[in-house]
This record gives C-alpha cells, structure tokens and sequence, in this order.
C-alpha cells in the first residue's frame, strides 16, 4: 500500500493535534478540578449536573424566602405585642370608668386616653413592612387594612387573602397574618339587648333596670338562647322574678337562683340565662328620711309587674341605590323576616338586586359580574310597599316603584364579631357623654364599659393565638431551614462526585496525555526520515 507524503503529514498532523487537545484537556481538568466541562465530556452526568445545579439555584431562592418570612413575621410579632400592651392599657381604663364616684370630668379625661389608644393601635394596624407594604391587608398590599369612616367607626379595606412563599418544593408558609382573620372574628359580648315592656301611659323612670346582657358562655348562647329568645322577665317583688321563653313556657328554673335576688349585694342579681348573663339593678328612690328604699315589702309596689324583653340584637342593614338608575325609587329599612332562609342564603359579603320589567327581580351575590347567577329570584307585586330579599324584608317605595334598570346593593352588618377599634370608639364616645344624674345614660355607660372590657380580653386572646401561630411558623422555617441545609449538602456531595476530577486520576491520565503527545511527535520525526534510500 502507498502513502503520499501529503496524506501522511494530514494523518500525522491530525493525531498530534488530537493528541494536544487530550493534554491541554487533562490540564485543564487538573488545574480546574472539574471533571465535567462540556456535556461531549460525559452525557449521562451532564444532565444529572444540570438538574443538580437546578434543584441547588431552587434551594437558594427557598433559603431566601425563609429569611423573609422570618422578617415578615418577627415584625408582625413585635406589632402585635405592642397592639396587646396597648389594649392591656385600655382595658385598665375601662374598669377605672366604671368605678362608683367617678364623675364626668374624670371620664373625660378617660376618653381622651382611650381616643390616645384608638390612635396607636389604628397607626400599628396600619403597619408597612420593610420593603412597604402593609402587614396586615393581605394580597392588597397597597392598601391600608382599616379607614375611619365619618360616624367613628371604621372598615376594614384589605382582603382575607395573606400571601405566602415558598420554603420547599412542596410547602409554603403565609408571611403574614389579615386583620380581617385576627380582629374582624373577633367574638362581641355584647350581642344581646333588654328592653322594658311598657303600656302606655307607663313609662320608663329608671327605677328597676336590667343590663343589656354579656355572653359568658359562646356555646350556651348558640345553641340555646337565640332560639328561645325573646325572653320576657317579670318581677313578682322586689327580690324574685320570672322568666319565659317566645312561646311562653315558664323557664325560671334553668337559672341559678330559681329566680331570686338581692340588689343590695354585689353578684346576687345577675340573671344568668343560657350562656347570658343579666344584671338587675334597683334605684327605688328615696325614703322620708332621705335613706335609699331597699328591697322588701315595702318596696315590693315598685316592682312589681314590671316586664323586660331580653333579646339578641338584630343584624342592620345598609342600602345603596345605583346612581344611574332610571327611576328614583328607594329600597330602606331591613328586617330579618325568615331567620332559616338569612342565614343559609344571605351572603356575608352583602347583596345586589338587579329589578327586570313588571316588578321581576334578581338577587346576586357581591361583588357583582356579567358572569354571575342569581340565587334568588322574584316578583315585585303591583302596589307592594316591601321586598323580601334572601330572608330580609326591605321598604319600597310605591311612587315611583322600581323599574326595569334599577339596581340596589345592600349590606348586612352583624352583631356576631366586632373588630377592636369599634370598641375603643364606643367606648371613648361613651365616656366623652354626660351621665351623671340621668339613668339612662349610666345604664348605657356600665353597659358599654362591661361590653368593652369583654371584647378586649377577646381581641387580646384572638392576639394570642394569632402570635402562638407566629411562633410555630417560626419554629417550622427554621426545622425547614436545618432540612435545606441537608439537602444542599447532599447535593453538594453528589455534584462533586459527578463533575469533579480525582486529583490522583487526573495526574496520571495528564503525564499519560503528555506522554503520548511526546511519543506522536518522536514517531512522525522519525517516520519523516525515512525513504527508499534507506531500505538500500
């Protein structure tokens, strides 16, 4: 077989240059220390490497937001400890208004404490995080969970949505808590009222009065008292009393006491009924000799035959008309008329009621959409002066009626929960109002100052949990902090093995690669030589 030179100096030229390739790789891998540099270098690690290097970027961005969570949540921490001191403070107050003696220019001086109060936990609720963003709105970052309206409450603008970030592939943690969830569930004491049934000319002088009631037990109440009520308390003297239910039946002997009481003595005349309780107070007057008239038969007169109703406080309702309406009819008022039907279609979120032609109208779910069904439909009878609407019975104007177009949302408002901030204001409105000598403005200051005290050990324990919440987060970020650790380490380790070189291999294939590459270059000088001369 004949070789022209020209092939053999290609061929020769092609293998050192090979064989170069060989030893500035195996330089490179002994001075990098990395096995695999291209994919060409090794496939099969080649993939596993870069599925390696995905799951180790994944792990830095988990670690990530772990370090923000642990900021988000260590500042709503230190947010709602200063929230709970605060409402530690204005419940000191509270029990300070409530004192006998204290006059109205001392309760003034309380309200302004408690407006001092309102303010700050207003401003902490109102909180931005680090990066300016409220804590507390949830997924409406940009805006701040709580507004004071014209009247002195407030309203609460974000959502129930918190956000949350991923700590592993297969769990998030919330980086946050809504005030919604925290305050806005909070449960109200006082959801019940009294009343005194009077017959005209009778009217109401304060003498006997009975407390609007505190709920002492939330599963009594639930299951009990809102379907007995209203209940109807009847004093046979001056020391006992009776009470029935709606329909009637005589249920004196369920409460404590069977029905009797002593106004003189602290504790003695609470009425406690199905998880309420009720205080009876007396303020019969004066004697001949300027001594207050203490129960007893002489006093029993007084008392006798006067009735309260005792009774939970119904929902109110707010009704908005849509401004382009066609017509000026209104929708007013709101009564729960069918209790079944309010509180299985009613949503919380409140309603729309969108009127067709000959009186047909439909009830929708808020928010509204083009896209939304009804959950109720009817017919406005001709001349009718009422709607009912999701178990709520609505005013309607006659002249005009509502026509074809014409819109109208309506919200409830329920008594059930009452967030922290209402509180203080009905408190510091309260104590800002005159009550000395007038009964009825005491009877609604105590009122008010038990209520208060009530809901704000409600909201604190609500507080409470919520930071315990906090707290177990924090626990679970840093036992899944300890767990990505493992995992980059292990990943660390099975990268390493992958694309890393073993520095004892990697000399010896180098001094191999060098070793060939010298053996090449002495076979082509050699070879180069040669010629037919020399085989003569």
């Amino acid at each position: 077989m004949r070789i022209s030179t020209q092939q053999y100096f290609e061929t020769s030229s092609a293998k050192y240059q090979s064989n170069y390739s060989s030893v500035v790789k195996a330089q490179d891998q002994a001075s990098s220390g990395v096995r695999v540099q291209t994919a060409a270098d090794d496939p099969v690690a080649a993939a596993r490497l870069l599925m390696l290097q995905q799951q180790k970027d994944m792990l830095g961005q988990f670690n990530g937001n772990i370090d923000t969570l642990k900021n988000s949540l260590l500042t709503e921490d230190n947010v709602l400890e200063s929230i709970n001191t605060a409402l530690q403070k204005a419940s000191e107050l509270a029990l300070q208004a409530g004192n006998v003696g204290i006059s109205d220019a001392d309760r003034k001086s309380i309200a302004a404490e408690v407006g001092s109060i309102e303010d700050q936990v207003l401003g902490l609720l109102n909180t931005k995080d680090a990066s300016g963003n409220y804590l507390f709105s949830g997924s409406k970052t940009d805006t701040p969970p709580y507004s004071r309206n014209n009247d002195g409450t407030y309203s609460y603008q974000g959502d129930d949505t918190p956000l949350s970030l991923k700590v592993s592939e297969n769990l998030s943690i919330t980086m946050g808590d809504t005030a919604k969830s925290m305050l806005e569930s909070t449960a109200n004491t006082g959801r019940t009222q009294t009343a005194p049934i009077l017959v005209p000319p009778a009217v109401d002088d304060g003498k006997v009065t009975v407390s609007a009631g505190l709920i002492a037990s939330g599963t009594s109440y639930s299951s009990s008292f809102s379907d007995g009520q209203p209940y109807t308390l009847k004093f046979v003297s001056s020391t006992q009393y009776t009470v029935s239910d709606n329909t009637g039946n005589d249920i004196t002997s369920e409460i404590p006491g069977n029905g009797t009481f002593d106004a003189t003595k602290e504790g003695a005349s609470t009425v406690s009924l199905r998880g309420v309780k009720f205080d009876i107070g007396l303020n019969l007057g004066k004697d001949a000799l300027g001594k207050d008239v203490l129960p007893g038969a002489p006093s029993d007169a007084i008392v006798k035959d006067r009735e309260f109703s005792l009774s939970v406080k119904p929902d109110t309702f707010s009704v908005s008309r849509t401004p382009s309406n066609p017509t000026t009819a209104q929708l007013s008022g709101g009564k729960v008329s069918d209790p079944a039907a309010y509180a299985s279609t009613f949503p919380n979120s409140g309603v729309v009621v969108k009127f067709g032609a000959a009186g047909a109208y439909s009830v929708y779910a808020q928010p509204y959409t083009a896209n939304s069904k009804s959950i109720a439909d009817d017919t406005l009878a001709a001349g009718a002066t009422s709607i009912t609407v999701a178990g709520v019975t609505l005013d309607v104007t006659t002249a005009p009626a509502p026509a074809a177009g014409d819109q109208f949302t309506i919200g409830a408002t329920s008594n059930k929960n009452e967030n922290v901030l209402n509180t203080l204001s009905q408190l510091r409105k309260t104590l800002e109002t005159p009550s000395d000598g007038n009964p009825a403005a005491q009877k609604e200051l105590k009122d008010v100052v038990a209520r208060s005290i009530g809901n704000l050990t409600n909201a604190k324990s609500q507080i409470d949990q919520v930071r315990g919440g906090i707290g177990a987060r924090l626990n679970g970020l840093d036992i899944q902090s300890q767990e990505n650790t493992s995992l980059g380490l292990a990943n660390a380790t099975t990268m390493n093995a992958l694309g890393n070189v073993d520095f004892a291999d990697a000399a010896i294939n180098l001094s191999l690669q060098q070793t060939m590459l010298e053996a090449s270059q002495l076979a082509f000088v050699k070879i180069s030589q040669l010629s037919l001369f020399n085989k003569m």
